[in-house]
């Protein structure tokens, strides 16, 4: 079916360095660096050569090398012209300005000892990958060198409330070390390790829960592991926002990760310390930024009381909407008028066209087409600090959040009263409020984010269309999820049936799951052993 291209004996030995196959019409590059990819890639967008045409007149230009001595992977990487891709991704990315190429490289940054803070910064851009330390599965009672598993900010450091932050916090981590295994025996009393379950999937569904308890107790500057994959493009955009943050330490880590991508992907951070560009635009940034802070300050008002979770906005007509963009790739009418085919439908009709839709889902990963991102939801939430973390994940809706602080109060888990620590717990809450405000009043709220729990609420706003209400509603309510996070999307499930009335998306939606359970991890971690043992077998 594919016409073959002509390769030499020799041409063929290169070629078998660099790409995956030589004769398919689909292969992978290997063994080239990123800039050499891009600038192949830009190349051959305005080239009549196939790719590996392309490489092996334009980018190979050492074919004096004897072949067998381009086994050692440095000898590969030697008989490509890197001045040659370094001259033309110049050329293309910054003096003409193709932002395209800048997408065709990336690189793997791995992010330690950042606080949660500066997780969230980092984890804001949609055009990445990120896997985030998890709270329920190590104890953060384990120090690292001889300090529990916290920052002490830069502004902090050197400053006069320095110790007392320290002795803070540290305490903190007191209470939570006791509170944790605290908790591990309260379950182990009252969850007996059943026959069938081995020691390995009983622990680690005991520490879930007691972590999920505990994590209440530890405060935002807790260290958390960050592991980021990213285009050129996403990381310059990452660095320039980074350049214009208020807080120092996230200010400080941008430096650290401009380092270290110019050790890998050097070419595509040429502009993000240019002061004519990238300069430019974190001085935009800033600027912008601090002058919706002094409007915000004239603001003189209280914040109304209003229930854990809001919908705030919502589209009345999202069925109809929803069935006539389900109709239009199968049609060759214009929008225009399958609106008014829809409107002519009974309500029993366009029920069916959203359930031949959305079809036979067999697992919450099959999810029904584009149509569903027709209409949106808007809501607005306040939750624990927490259950933000795990939600903020998500990089398809629109997300917007305030400044963590004190005045929304904090929630309590129900388990705190059973393991007889409600006093403990209200002290810790009261003692913490205090000390913000002592950092409050020497640095600043943005500074005194960092020393206040993840049981404190936060407010933040999420708006997500339709199709992208399966996936958050539905993984983010599964068994296995925390308690205070699934029942934040089991509110945003109740409110899209109850207040939109949008039964029939709702019960699309077929893999959200209302339901209570003990140990959540139990069965996931069942799960889990199993496909083990059948891997092993």
């Amino acid at each position: 079916m594919y016409v073959r291209e002509i390769f030499t004996t020799d041409e063929r030995a290169i070629l078998s360095r660099f790409f995956t196959n030589i004769d398919g019409p689909v292969f992978a590059l290997i063994n080239l660096p990123e800039v050499v990819k891009s600038a192949l890639f830009a190349r051959y967008s305005r080239s009549h050569k196939s790719l590996r045409r392309l490489f092996l007149d334009e980018f190979y230009d050492q074919t004096e090398i004897p072949i067998e001595e381009l086994d050692d992977s440095t000898a590969n990487a030697d008989a490509v012209s890197l001045d040659r891709a370094q001259g033309l991704f110049d050329r293309v990315f910054s003096e003409y300005g193709d932002d395209s190429v800048a997408q065709l490289g990336g690189a793997h940054i791995a992010c330690e000892q950042a606080s949660n803070i500066l997780t969230k910064v980092l984890e804001w851009g949609r055009l990445a990958a990120y896997l985030e330390q998890s709270t329920r599965y190590i104890f953060y009672d384990q120090k690292l060198g001889d300090r529990y598993r916290y920052i002490v900010p830069p502004e902090i450091e050197s400053g006069k409330i320095a110790l007392r932050y320290k002795n803070t916090v540290d305490w903190l981590f007191d209470e939570y070390s006791q509170l944790v295994h605290t908790c591990v025996t309260f379950y182990e009393n009252q969850y007996p390790r059943q026959p069938d379950d081995s020691r390995f999937i009983y622990n680690a569904s005991i520490r879930a829960k007691a972590c999920d308890v505990a994590r209440g107790l530890l405060p935002a500057s807790t260290y958390s592991n960050v592991g980021i994959f990213a285009t050129g493009q996403a990381y310059e955009h990452l660095l320039i926002r980074m350049n214009s943050h208020p807080l120092e330490e996230v200010r400080e880590y941008a430096e650290k990760i401009l380092i270290e991508l110019r050790k890998v992907i050097p070419s595509f951070m040429k502009r993000v310390d240019l002061p004519n560009r990238g300069g430019a635009w974190s001085q935009y940034l800033k600027e912008n930024h601090n002058a919706m802070e002094r409007i915000a300050l004239s603001i003189n008002s209280d914040p109304d009381p209003i229930c854990e979770v809001s919908l705030v906005e919502w589209d009345g007509d999202a069925e109809k909407k929803i069935v006539a963009a389900a109709l239009y790739a199968h049609t060759d009418l214009p929008d225009t008028q399958l609106q008014t085919v829809v409107d002519s439908m009974t309500d029993s009709e366009k029920r069916e066209v959203i359930k031949s839709y959305v079809g036979h889902r067999q697992n919450r990963r099959h999810k029904p087409g584009r149509g569903m991102e027709r209409s949106f939801y808007r809501f607005d939430v306040l939750s624990d600090f927490g259950s933000f973390r795990d939600l903020q994940r998500h990089r398809m809706l629109t997300i917007d959040w305030q400044r963590l602080g004190v005045k929304h109060g904090y929630s309590t888990p129900p388990a705190i009263h059973e393991v007889g620590w409600s006093q403990r717990w209200n002290d810790a809450m009261g003692r913490i409020s205090d000390f913000h405000a002592v950092v409050m009043n020497d640095h600043g709220p943005e500074v005194a984010q960092y020393v206040v729990p993840f049981a404190f609420k936060l407010r933040y706003s999420m708006q997500f269309n339709v199709r992208e209400a399966f996936h958050i509603l539905e993984l983010r309510t599964a068994q296995q999820g925390h308690p205070d996070y699934r029942r934040v999307c089991q509110r945003m499930h109740t409110l899209i049936r109850e207040k939109a009335g949008h039964k029939a998306l709702a019960d699309a939606m077929s893999y959200v799951d209302h339901g209570s359970y003990d140990l959540e991890r139990l069965e996931s971690e069942r799960r889990a052993e199993n496909r083990r043992s059948v891997s092993a077998d």
